[in-house]
């Protein structure tokens, strides 16, 4: 890459753990294992949406997406990982890092927005419980997925377009696990607070009006769910409604983190691991808090194996 230029050609340098060397093997084992089981939970929730009728219904629907989404979001970045963190060639080509930037931002802005669109489900859901089948009905959900995708599609060519317009100036190290945002804008060698000002109004757009939104709806579920006569029933709306909530917290907070706190000012280490914590933490452990405190989701598992054992 010129100076002075934003060729692109050249490649780029994931730079990682290259000051800890000792570490690089033991995050390749921990990274690897939490990728495999994010592969194998998510693929599991989905099939168990599609297979098993008594999951048809809008919530599953809609975590099937949050499935498929921690599914493209960690292959975008992960296997990269692992490449870097096997061996000492830590490059990344410049398409594959730009289309890094684009995937990861996108993913990242349509899982904000999809757990709005969960909370209101689950509003629809305790709340006025004998409308949910026809307020939530097939054309609707569809709708609300897709302004899902596509608005977080809109966020990240906005966002990622605008870094590349940054004069990187023959800096080829990046100093993150992968091709992001914030590492993006630390790179450059020109003036870039248009860029962190835009990174700031539209994460905040993007965390703080879904995180009041979600917020606002679980002070209506909760009154609703105190109203509940039946204790089997006021678990069951608990339990589910706190599975989510657990989910959003676990995301907003780590974005909020890694986005919010200022690109050029923020601890770099600590940014790295952040980044590590929303792209390979959150999406493993999004299909365990599901599963483990979800009757029906471990009821359609316990079938489907039952079924595997009887065609066996």
């Amino acid at each position: 890459m010129e100076a002075g230029s934003n060729s692109s050609s050249g490649s780029f340098i994931l730079m990682g753990l290259a000051d800890h060397p000792q570490l690089e093997m033991i995050l390749f084992v921990l990274i690897l294992f939490s990728y495999l089981l994010t592969l194998s939970g998510n693929t599991t929730i989905i099939l168990l949406s599609h297979l098993d009728p008594r999951l048809h219904m809008p919530m599953y629907f809609f975590l099937s997406n949050l499935s498929s989404l921690d599914l493209a979001f960690t292959t975008s970045s992960v296997p990269q990982m692992l490449v870097n963190l096997w061996g000492p060639d830590k490059t990344i080509s410049y398409g594959g890092c730009m289309t890094q930037l684009y995937v990861f931002l996108w993913l990242g802005a349509t899982e904000c927005i999809l757990l709005v669109v969960m909370a209101f489900d689950r509003y629809i859901a305790v709340c006025r419980p004998l409308h949910y089948m026809t307020i939530m009905n097939p054309r609707l959900c569809w709708l609300l997925a897709a302004v899902s995708w596509l608005g977080g599609l809109g966020n990240s060519l906005i966002q990622s377009t605008l870094t590349l317009q940054l004069p990187f100036c023959g800096h080829r190290r990046v100093d993150n696990f992968l091709c992001e945002v914030p590492a993006m804008i630390k790179l450059a060698c020109g003036d870039t607070r248009l860029n962190e000002a835009v990174l700031n109004g539209v994460c905040a757009f993007f965390t703080a009006v879904p995180l009041s939104t979600i917020l606002t709806s679980y002070c209506f579920i909760a009154r609703a769910v105190l109203k509940i006569r039946s204790a089997e029933g006021r678990r069951k709306a608990f339990n589910t409604c706190l599975s989510h909530l657990v989910v959003v917290f676990l995301f907003y907070g780590s974005a909020i983190y890694g986005y919010l706190v200022p690109a050029k000012s923020s601890n770099q280490d600590q940014g790295k691991f952040t980044s590590l914590f929303y792209s390979v933490v959150t999406p493993m452990v999004n299909p365990l808090i599901y599963t483990l405190r979800n009757k029906e989701v471990k009821g359609a598992l316990r079938r489907l194996l039952g079924k595997g054992r009887e065609v066996g």
